[in-house]
């Protein structure tokens, strides 16, 4: 039991006792004072008030003060009782020596530094944390701290003065107290007559004490100190933090795991991460460094755990932990794309850099009843599942070690929880653009090392030819057929066009599209005209903002060798007889001529097949490259016939998309 620092405090000032007063009138008055504060005894760490003119007991005095003890609960030897008011009497000192300075709020004069009586050294507070989140953009900040053992969080306005968030922190930390008293209180004892005084607080830069007239935004500065009664917080302004840390919901051995997280106020590169796996025991053991984890055979059947502590490249801020959701699983033994990653071991470099257009199949599709019964009936339930194919489609992906990746029919929630975040702990930027109000849309990766992002220039094709004056001319002839011209403006069809710039040739650029065309067999006229507003908006983009620039036109064209459109991609030119224009009949026809003025050529040239399901075989996905600036270096091989077919089909358990990636080195001329 100890007694109640107010009760020192009135008692001190009454009795104005200097260092030099004797011991026995130190002994009467706390006597006086202890009478009737049994049931205020409070903790020291709670806070105490500055107590002037307080000295301690040398061991001498304590030995000739004989002991006495009081009546009641809770009595104890009177020594032991002085022992414990006297240690509080030199925390209040050490507490006292600034306060009513400056915005310091609280009681005592405060008049420079305490002496050390005796021999004894005063002993310091220790330091603890004060959190502060203030961002410019935002009209709050909050102040976190460690307040009689429980976490208070603050919101201030930060135009705020500093003096009415300083009195705050000291009405929590009297509502703190009185929680803690009462939370203490023994059955049938009175309740405390006395009320706390608000603790001295005040925050300081060095010895010096900020203005009260100070704004909370301007104030809180880091490495300042809060000193609330004898706690002293050092302040930690916008310190890294995690406001997000998962796992993966589907976790198979052999395949990349990568964390979703979100840092504030730091970066991911600068995170630390550990990964724990659980043994036999249920214990947990450590198993890997680093953002990335590829789990081994061997942890089939155990669960993983992530530490995670984010940084900004000088500090760290406090860790985190993510569980998996369920055990690590088995993967297939084998991969289709498994044999390809053999030519790609290593990363292209210098004039080479390497491309991949790859169709994923969008989950909306995957698991439609359409897909498990008349598309895909030959592939198992489980494989056709966005979780399952996922950790296919990253490992394949990141295999390749493109420079350029060109991604359709991707899920947005697996761009933003899934892939990106993988992508980007192996150094890719991800652009992401929806297709109208459908979930998918198209993704496009770039290599921060080797590339960096001038501009963005995507469109929904139809919404363009509708309102873009760039396609006025075009537009008159498609309203020649209002069928045609309603099917063409009511699609959702986008194009995804970013400029990137070489870092290591500034003066190189490049122009990179990525679509994603309409799918209907009887389209082909349809896709012509989209096609065409393609080129009017590249032709814009390559001849009035970045002029010269080279084009890379990547993505799934819905479109074999023998169309029109690979025709006019390919030749520059489509006249108004192609049978293409009347593709759906004779109803539906919109014969034009069109020209564009790229001289473009199929990088990966007209394979057999780039989408193989059970009812269709055929080459629908392209990489177009300017030839006027760029040359093929290489193409990665196919996966041989017999394992694509292994399982009937694609999708499969070793492949995730019904379409096969394309991937070409290509060289700038």
């Amino acid at each position: 039991m100890l007694l109640h620092p107010r009760s020192f405090s009135g008692l001190l000032c009454a009795l104005s006792l200097p260092l030099s007063g004797t011991i026995s009138s130190l002994i009467s008055s706390v006597k006086l004072a202890s009478r009737g504060t049994d049931s205020q005894a409070e903790s020291p760490r709670h806070g105490v008030n500055s107590l002037p003119g307080a000295r301690c007991l040398c061991p001498g005095d304590r030995e000739r003060e004989r002991p006495r003890r009081r009546r009641g609960r809770g009595a104890e030897p009177m020594p032991a009782l002085l022992c414990r008011a006297l240690r509080l009497l030199q925390r209040s000192l050490a507490a006292g020596a600034n306060l009513g300075r400056g915005s310091s709020l609280g009681p005592g004069p405060g008049s420079g530094p305490p002496q050390a009586p005796g021999p004894y050294p005063m002993p310091g507070p220790a330091m603890q944390t004060a959190v502060v989140r203030c961002v410019p953009s935002e009209a709050k900040m909050t102040i976190a701290l460690e307040v009689c053992g429980g976490r208070r969080r603050l919101e201030r306005e930060q135009s705020e003065c500093l003096q009415a968030a300083l009195a705050r922190i000291a009405h929590h930390l009297l509502k703190a107290q009185a929680g803690a008293r009462k939370g203490r209180k023994a059955p049938g004892q009175a309740p405390a007559q006395a009320q706390d005084q608000a603790p001295a607080v005040g925050l300081y830069v060095g010895e010096q004490a900020v203005p009260g007239d100070t704004s909370n935004a301007e104030a809180w500065q880091e490495g300042a100190e809060l000193r609330v009664g004898s706690a002293r917080y050092r302040v930690q302004r916008n310190p890294p933090g995690l406001t997000l840390l998962a796992l993966p919901a589907s976790i198979l051995a052999g395949f990349p795991v990568c964390p979703r997280l979100q840092v504030e106020f730091g970066r991911a590169a600068d995170c630390t991460f550990e990964w724990l796996r659980e043994t036999e025991a249920g214990r947990w053991e450590p198993a890997a460094c680093g953002r990335v984890f590829t789990p081994p055979p061997d942890l089939v059947g155990r669960r993983l755990k992530l530490r995670c502590r984010p940084g900004d490249g000088s500090r760290l801020g406090p860790e985190s932990e993510a569980l998996s959701s369920g055990p690590v699983q088995l993967g297939p033994e084998a991969c289709v794309f498994d044999g390809r990653h053999s030519f790609t071991q290593q990363a292209a470099a210098g004039s080479v850099l390497r491309v991949v257009s790859y169709n994923i199949l969008a989950d909306i599709y995957a698991q439609t009843e359409l897909s498990k019964t008349t598309l895909y009936p030959y592939c198992p339930p489980h494989a056709l599942h966005a979780h399952y194919r996922e950790n296919l489609v990253k490992k394949e992906v990141l295999g390749y070690q493109a420079d350029l990746l060109c991604l359709q029919e991707v899920d947005k929630t697996f761009f933003t929880h899934s892939l990106r975040p993988a992508l980007d702990a192996f150094g890719y930027q991800g652009l992401f653009r929806l297709k109208g109000k459908q979930h998918e849309g198209l993704a496009t990766f770039y290599r921060a090392s080797r590339f960096q992002l001038v501009s963005q220039h995507d469109v929904t094709l139809g919404q363009a030819l509708a309102s873009d004056p760039l396609h006025t001319s075009l537009l008159q002839e498609v309203a020649a057929n209002p069928i045609v011209q309603e099917k063409v403006l009511h699609r959702s069809t986008a194009l995804q066009v970013c400029v990137l710039q070489s870092l290591e040739d500034p003066l190189r650029k490049v122009c990179v599209a990525n679509t994603h065309l309409y799918w209907h067999p009887k389209g082909g006229h349809i896709r012509l005209i989209q096609i065409a507003v393609a080129f009017r908006h590249l032709q814009q983009i390559t001849s009035e903002l970045y002029p010269n620039t080279p084009i890379i036109f990547c993505g799934d064209f819905n479109s074999a060798p023998s169309s029109g459109l690979y025709d006019f991609v390919t030749k520059g030119s489509i006249l108004p007889d192609h049978q293409d224009w009347t593709s759906n009949g004779e109803e539906e026809q919109c014969r034009m001529a069109l020209t564009h003025s790229f001289k473009l050529g199929s990088a990966c040239g007209e394979p057999a097949y780039t989408n193989y399901v059970g009812g269709f075989q055929g080459c629908l996905d392209y990489v177009f490259m300017d030839e006027d600036a760029l040359e093929v270096a290489r193409v990665i091989p196919f996966p041989p016939h017999e394992e694509i077919t292994r399982h009937v089909a694609l999708p499969s358990v070793s492949h995730p998309s019904d379409h096969i990636a394309l991937v070409c080195d290509l060289k700038w001329k």
